[in-house]
């Protein structure tokens, strides 16, 4: 796993091999942030990356220098990772959160200009994101929501929805306030 871009382009990352997650893939990474360089001021954006699993797509947005970065994961193991990662590269304004993504949301009081949802893949009821991001008002006005799913869903119907990215098996749905 490496950054592709910004202050640490380059940068390889190499998660411990306890950690059980499945990151996005570098092509697939690599087209969505060439997306989002046309739509976003990266350093005027409070970003929120949920299932953040080995930290890749929080490490993306800080290395752009994003101007806040919030990365949400359960598991401790990943959760230590990804904070002693986001400390060993001198990451400033990067929290690390250890937290239920749902229980999360729920309780989320802040909003972002960019959330970021890359759920397990068969993790059952993960669509729940989408909706508790829209009715908790957690996006500011303009701000894009990213779901990762398989190709098994389809998300073209949901309201606030804007486009679909496929690059191979990882498919981004796109949803703007």
């Amino acid at each position: 796993m490496r950054i592709i871009s910004g202050k640490y382009k380059g940068r390889s990352i190499v998660p411990p091999k306890n950690l059980r997650a499945r990151p996005t893939t570098d092509f697939a990474k690599e087209n969505l942030f060439n997306v989002l360089g046309n739509l976003l001021d990266y350093e005027q954006c409070d970003v929120l990356d949920l299932f953040s699993g080995t930290g890749s797509i929080s490490y993306e947005f800080a290395s752009r220098d994003a101007r806040s970065v919030t990365s949400v994961e359960i598991n401790a193991v990943h959760h230590n990772f990804i904070r002693q990662t986001a400390k060993s590269l001198g990451f400033e304004s990067f929290y690390a959160v250890k937290a239920n993504v749902f229980l999360y949301l729920k309780s989320c009081s802040k909003q972002f200009d960019v959330i970021f949802s890359d759920a397990p893949y068969d993790l059952e009821g993960s669509q729940q994101v989408i909706d508790l991001v829209f009715e908790r008002n957690l996006l500011r006005d303009g701000g894009i929501l990213i779901f990762e799913h398989s190709k098994k869903y389809d998300f073209a119907d949901r309201a606030n929805f804007w486009q679909t990215r496929s690059y191979g098996s990882v498919h981004f749905s796109l949803f703007k306030k």
